[in-house]
């Protein structure tokens, strides 16, 4: 496949898999299906890459706890945030973590246009203070934009101290302690049930193991900058994705707003020398 139906396939995959995700939130809430999604992920990653600890010096090391602490912080902020407000708006608010490294990767004075384009977005998404989003929402899909960023950034240091996938692997895997505690308050007993069980297996795998492989294969050959672009569509295919999965429609001040993110971020991300990357 050319690389640019890898990356199309991959936001695919995540959105869609978040849309299923919310799916399960009545049997398990949203630190339970986080926590699944991140347990099988992680085992995923852990039997492709397998990860080892020998080798690496305390400094490595403790950069792939802080990674991890930061996936687990970013993705159930992320749910949460899901929870209570609809799958489009909540990606197209987390965008500020990914434009705003993009942004500050290029520093040209055209990324100021970028910045006006998705501020504009997000005052019509918020609906200049008077719409009726969930506050908590929508504060929750903001602070898993500023953890996504500190992800970018933390991504490709992990990446130069770690083979491959190696690192990412030991990072999902740190990841699922803190979020295990919560995750079983959250679901209890559904986690036996066989039939949620597998749903979970399913969204674990859409959300984080297919997508990152995907990416992985494109960036061999794709520029980032044009992974970047490609990547800024991650808002549109969420609300596509909670439309159909979901029924999430969403009224024309909505669209709009998200359309102007998805420009803002592909405009930033053509100059930037990171590209975002999901988790």
């Amino acid at each position: 496949m050319p690389p640019t139906l890898l990356v199309l396939a991959s936001i695919a995959s995540v959105q869609f898999g978040a849309a299923f995700a919310k799916t399960l939130f009545d049997e398990l809430g949203a630190g339970g299906t986080v926590f699944l999604r991140t347990l099988v992920a992680a085992i995923v990653l852990a039997l492709i890459w397998r990860p080892r600890v020998a080798g690496h010096d305390r400094r490595d090391l403790g950069l792939a706890l802080v990674f991890g602490l930061v996936l687990a912080a970013m993705n159930f902020c992320f749910y949460s945030s899901i929870e209570r407000i609809p799958l489009g708006i909540a990606v197209t608010f987390e965008f500020v973590g990914p434009l705003g490294v993009a942004v500050f990767g290029s520093r040209r004075p055209l990324d100021l246009l970028w910045v006006g384009l998705a501020a504009t977005g997000i005052l019509l998404l918020a609906d200049f203070g008077g719409g009726d989003l969930d506050r908590l929402g929508v504060a929750l899909a903001l602070l898993a934009g500023v953890l996504w960023a500190a992800y970018i950034l933390l991504s490709a240091r992990v990446g130069r101290a770690f083979p491959a996938g190696a690192g990412l692997a030991l990072a999902m895997l740190v990841a699922t302690v803190p979020l295990a505690p919560v995750g079983i308050a959250d679901a209890g007993g559904e986690f036996l049930v066989p039939g949620i069980l597998l749903a979970g297996i399913a969204v674990g795998l859409l959300g984080s193991a297919i997508p990152y492989a995907l990416e992985l294969e494109a960036l061999r050959t794709l520029p980032v900058g044009v992974f970047g672009v490609l990547m800024s569509l991650e808002p549109a295919v969420a609300a596509l994705a909670g439309f159909v999965v979901l029924g999430e429609g969403l009224v024309t001040r909505e669209l709009v707003a998200i359309a102007l993110v998805v420009v803002a971020s592909a405009g930033a991300a053509w100059g930037a020398t990171v590209a975002p990357r999901d988790a």
